[in-house]
């Protein structure tokens, strides 16, 4: 699976998860008001994957997988994910 079709498939598991997650495009990283790589954090106690468009779609998937898992454990273990997919999250870190 490609990189991006797999940051695709995380970005649509996300959305079925309710995992918040924020994208910051190129401009808004240049003027120095974005973070500068993607990463997650908590705001206000919910956790938001925070996506940084300049940042290559590998590291972008990467970050997104460790959110679902962080996230959402339960809703993955028990579903039929693309084997590809069930790679990178397998992959990703839970803490």
């Amino acid at each position: 699976m490609q990189a991006e079709a797999l940051l695709e498939a995380l970005l649509a598991l996300a959305r079925e998860t309710g995992l918040a997650v924020r994208r910051v495009g190129a401009a808004a990283a240049g003027e120095g008001i974005a973070p500068t790589a993607s990463a997650l954090c908590r705001v206000r106690g919910e956790l938001w994957v925070v996506l940084v468009d300049s940042d290559p779609a590998p590291r972008r998937a990467a970050v997104l997988a460790r959110g679902l898992r962080v996230h959402a454990p339960q809703q993955l273990e028990g579903r039929y994910l693309p084997p590809a997919v069930r790679a990178c999250l397998e992959a990703a870190p839970e803490t």
